[in-house]
């Protein structure tokens, strides 16, 4: 039985088993805190952290991680966006486990990929009702939680983005206009900023358009996020796609600007569409029919070509790096660049060859 999505939402969710408790140190390597390939735009979201049932393990060892981010790194993919979630991380009031972490921080490190790192979600501890999607009872539990993390890795990560796609019931339960988020962003932004005065704070990518940009501004928010953070969804399928897509971060910066924001730059953290081998039946996703891989590919091209022009646009994430295999059980499994078993579909090349023509772009504005 096909079962639809019809909210634009593309993340990680549920809470993972506790693990033992482990507190090894992290080597300080400051070299990947800032984008170690320039101001490369291009990025990827991907749940590196996935060793589940619900998610059919789809990263069980070490060996499949370091797979894919060598295959990363040879995509151009210059930041990844992930999880740092708080189930995993504090599963018991004050006891923290970071050896999963540990590991995927040090092997994007080691091969000069950055990181957007994603404080999110509840732990049952801490929850305001029992669901991990629910705000914490008590927002100092969550800072605390938010300020442990960044501490811990301020020599490799820069950048933290506070929860994902707040503005919508799936990752944010109890849904206020952002009033409750807001009041969240506020009080995590004052503690990271006095913890890591240097690290860069992302508000919540934004499932719900314009009026979540505008809702963020009514809710006092202008001053504890540095960089505007949105999601944008279109069907390569659907006529004037591009067009909208392109709309989007154009109207966002407007409202940004009269608010006195012209000065903050725009980040893109989601974007995608299925890449669908021919023949394979799969259950549409949310925006309908799903694409096959050479459309996928070409929507690849057309969306990196398009936003990286947008002066206002600083970094892209395609949604996802490597496909799913019966998570969500329609399309959106196949938003990767790499099949499950990580063999490239037609998107890869188009992402690499999209990297590389920014880059020989770049270097020939170099004086």
């Amino acid at each position: 039985m096909c079962l639809r999505i019809f909210c634009g939402v593309i993340l990680t969710f549920g809470l993972m088993a506790p693990q033992a408790i482990g507190q090894e140190k992290m080597q300080k390597n400051s070299s990947a805190a800032e984008n170690p390939l320039g101001n490369n735009p291009f990025g990827v979201l991907e749940f590196l952290h996935w060793d589940d049932p619900w998610n059919n393990h789809k990263y069980p060892d070490k060996k499949t991680i370091k797979k894919a981010v060598k295959l990363m790194r040879l995509a151009g993919v210059g930041m990844v966006r992930m999880d740092f979630l708080w189930g995993d991380i504090e599963p018991r009031q004050g006891e923290f486990d970071f050896r999963k972490y540990d590991y995927i921080v040090e092997v994007l490190t080691k091969n000069k990929i950055a990181i957007l790192g994603l404080l999110n979600y509840s732990t049952p501890w801490a929850a305001a009702c029992a669901s991990w999607n629910c705000p914490p009872a008590d927002n100092s539990f969550f800072v605390r939680y938010a300020v442990t993390v960044a501490s811990r890795y301020k020599d490799k990560i820069k950048y933290w983005e506070i929860w994902n796609e707040p503005d919508s019931r799936t990752y944010w339960a109890n849904q206020d206009g952002l009033k409750s988020y807001a009041v969240l962003l506020k009080d995590v932004y004052a503690a990271l900023k006095k913890a890591v005065p240097d690290c860069k704070i992302l508000n919540g990518g934004l499932a719900n358009g314009l009026s979540s940009v505008n809702s963020l501004y009514e809710n006092g928010a202008k001053d504890y996020f540095d960089i505007l953070n949105i999601h944008v969804f279109d069907s390569p399928l659907n006529p004037g796609a591009l067009k909208r897509v392109s709309a989007y971060p154009k109207l966002a910066y407007k409202a940004m600007t009269r608010n006195g924001d012209g000065h903050k730059k725009i980040w893109v953290t989601e974007i995608g569409c299925p890449g669908i081998k021919k023949g394979t039946e799969v259950c549409a996703w949310w925006m309908g029919e799903n694409p096959n891989e050479e459309e996928q590919a070409e929507w690849v091209k057309r969306v990196f070509a398009e936003l990286s022009r947008d002066e206002r646009i600083e970094m892209i994430f395609w949604a996802f790096f490597r496909d799913c295999k019966n998570h969500w059980n329609n399309g959106v499994d196949y938003f990767g660049l790499l099949r499950w078993d990580f063999s490239k579909k037609p998107a890869f090349f188009s992402f690499q060859k999209s990297f590389r023509n920014w880059k020989k772009s770049e270097e020939r504005q170099i004086p």
